[in-house]
């Protein structure tokens, strides 16, 4: 029984590159915010740190979903090989009682 799904999907390189410059632009745009507000420069480093705990909380986060799925496709990957092998082995016609 052969499946068709791609066990590895990879992303393209513009998408890469384009995630990348995103990624730069909003944080850039929003430092240049900060550094900009018209507030004392204790709330503008204040509004950084939290900046810099909200941007590694993210990666942090984006690992952690990745990761859970990356062993989810394992697990299923395994369930189907097992399932595959019982398949294979089983002869419906074989007598039970001897």
């Amino acid at each position: 029984m052969a499946t068709n799904q791609n066990a590895n999907p990879k992303n393209s390189a513009a998408f890469y590159t384009q995630a990348i410059v995103s990624f730069g632009v909003a944080l850039f745009a929003v430092l240049v915010a900060v550094y900009y507000l018209p507030a004392d420069p204790w709330i503008k480093a204040f509004f950084a740190l939290s900046i810099c705990y909200l941007v590694t909380s993210s990666f942090t986060l984006a690992k952690v979903i990745r990761d859970r799925q990356e062993d989810d496709m394992i697990f299923s990957r395994l369930d189907q090989a097992r399932l595959e092998k019982a398949l294979a082995t089983h002869d419906p016609y074989k007598n039970v009682a001897s």
